[in-house]
């Protein structure tokens, strides 16, 4: 295991544990949005990850979803989710999780998302075998629409959530089921471990995705990225299984 890949662990399960020991506690909200909640807890598992990363890389740069940190001049950026899914988390619901991604020279080359309730770690390393726990995996081989779990993501926009309908309206019918999770890097990480096979969201970040990205395609999958066309600055994504065609559905 690299080095970077075991910090990024390291980091991973810090973070988690701290958010498992205050999961169903009071908390700290420093904005509740319309459509999403930030909590202090985002802001102190950011804190907790930056400095296990800067301990041992103190000239690499954090890129996080509370913010920047490090050394804004580094090849190597760290991509941060301290918590994704974070509106699950306030309303108690288990299931979220910590994603880092790492980036040299703009290409993925480690990434961990962790499940701290189901004590869950998906990891990988450029070139490396992906894993769940330690053990190797691979996506479905479910290569028919009608056999296929879809996740789906609405955003928060309302031009974003017309355009999620559409959408949603032509693929609902065709797959076998539909589920709407909360946490666009366990939507990957299950699609990267046979649990789901595809996932589509018109509007998300790259923080959200980095690590699950090179977990999906590292076990066969396929992930498409593209502008939104509902928000500048984000992007929409289509990821599967590395089977199934959903081309003339997007």
């Amino acid at each position: 295991m690299s080095s970077l890949l075991s910090v990024a662990i390291e980091a991973a399960h810090a973070a988690g544990k701290l958010q498992r020991e205050n999961f169903g506690s009071d908390l700290a909200v420093n904005e509740m949005l319309k459509h999403d909640i930030k909590l202090d807890l985002d802001v102190r598992s950011q804190e907790l990850i930056t400095d296990i990363i800067l301990k041992h890389f103190p000239d690499h740069c954090i890129k996080g979803e509370e913010g920047d940190a490090g050394n804004s001049d580094s090849t190597t950026h760290w991509i941060v989710d301290p918590i994704d899914g974070t509106v699950n988390y306030f309303y108690g619901i288990p299931h979220f999780c910590v994603s880092i991604g790492v980036k040299e020279r703009n290409e993925l080359v480690a990434g961990v998302i962790y499940d701290p309730m189901m004590n869950e770690t998906w990891a990988v390393e450029k070139g490396g075998v992906p894993t769940l726990n330690g053990k190797t995996i691979r996506t479905s081989s479910r290569a028919h629409i009608s056999d296929a779990v879809m996740t789906v993501g609405f955003s928060k926009s309302r031009e974003a959530l017309e355009a999620s309908f559409d959408r949603y309206k032509r693929i609902a019918v065709e797959v076998r089921k539909t589920r709407m999770m909360g946490s666009a890097a366990l939507a990957l990480a299950y699609i990267a471990c046979g649990r789901l096979d595809a996932y589509i969201e018109e509007q998300i970040s790259e923080w959200d995705v980095a690590a699950g990205r090179l977990i999906l395609e590292a076990a066969g999958g396929v992930f498409t990225e593209s502008p939104s066309k509902t928000h500048p600055g984000k992007m929409f994504v289509c990821a599967t299984n590395g089977k199934l065609d959903l081309d003339s559905y997007l």
